[in-house]
């Protein structure tokens, strides 16, 4: 039996599957991508599939802590986006 790998979310701080968690990677040229399927080179960071937990992160500005760089708001709208399945 393979062992599924474990996450934490940033916004809620619960550990979680990593398949059932959204990754956000930033690659060597400084760019952020949501990571649909959680194979892209570049720096991770995880959240739940969940607006409170994006809520959270966004309030706090922890994503951009962990990523060591300025988020735009249109990352934050195509991670909502993700979220809310569109």
């Amino acid at each position: 039996m393979k062992k599924i790998p474990q996450r934490t979310c940033m916004g809620c701080n619960e550990k979680k599957d990593k398949n059932q968690l959204i990754r956000i990677i930033k690659n060597k040229d400084n760019e952020i991508h949501v990571d649909k399927t959680g194979k892209m080179e570049g720096r991770g960071a995880y959240i739940c599939n969940d607006v409170k937990c994006l809520e959270k992160v966004i309030k706090s500005k922890r994503l951009e802590k962990v990523l060591e760089t300025n988020i735009s708001n249109e990352i934050y709208e195509s991670l909502r986006g993700v979220i809310l399945g569109k």
